[in-house]
């Protein structure tokens, strides 16, 4: 769908238009469900959560009815971001059920991380991310379509309005800043 079309939705169901969200959620939700797919490649062996309920529960939180997104770029960012909340939930919640027996691992093969570890858990994941947002927004942003919502390098370079070659040599820096970081808070 062109991006166009996407943001007149936005703005119709921001605005209150009868059906516009319905309208929306028909446009959005195979892309929202291949991201949650692709965030959910990475979840361990028989995860509770399913790429389905992922994208409802984050078209839920957020709520394109009461929101003021300014484009297609924002609400799939906001998307990702979204997905990222809720499997970090998940995770924190699974390890709380499990009162100490081990953290949900997760794998970064995909990644392609020279780490001398094969997996990371999600939430050293996610603390490392959020101080790399602190210093890197933008770095911290395409990390986040990467990861958690699984898109290419191609894809996130249209999403972020940057180049391929700037996202490739952004996310050879952010992998190798996440695996220095996570190991240096181990």
């Amino acid at each position: 769908m062109p991006d166009g079309d996407v943001t007149r939705l936005l703005e119709a169901a921001g605005g209150g238009e009868a059906h516009a969200l319905e309208r929306l959620y028909e446009h959005v939700y195979g892309e929202l469900r291949a991201m949650a797919h692709s965030g959910m490649r990475r979840e361990r062996d028989g995860h509770t959560l399913q790429p389905t309920a992922l994208v409802n529960e984050a078209f839920l939180r957020l709520n394109p009815s009461e929101s003021t997104w300014q484009n297609r770029r924002h609400f799939f960012g906001a998307a990702a971001q979204a997905m990222r909340r809720i499997l970090v939930d998940h995770a924190r919640q699974k390890q709380a059920e499990k009162r100490g027996e081990g953290l949900q691992r997760v794998t970064l093969t995909d990644l392609e991380i020279g780490a001398p570890e094969p997996d990371l858990d999600l939430l050293a994941v996610n603390e490392a991310l959020d101080r790399l947002a602190a210093d890197e927004p933008r770095l911290a942003e395409m990390v986040s379509l990467r990861f958690f919502a699984g898109l290419s390098i191609a894809d996130t370079a249209q999403a972020l309005d940057l180049s391929p070659a700037t996202v490739k040599r952004d996310w050879t820096f952010a992998r190798a800043w996440l695996v220095d970081e996570i190991e240096r808070q181990r």
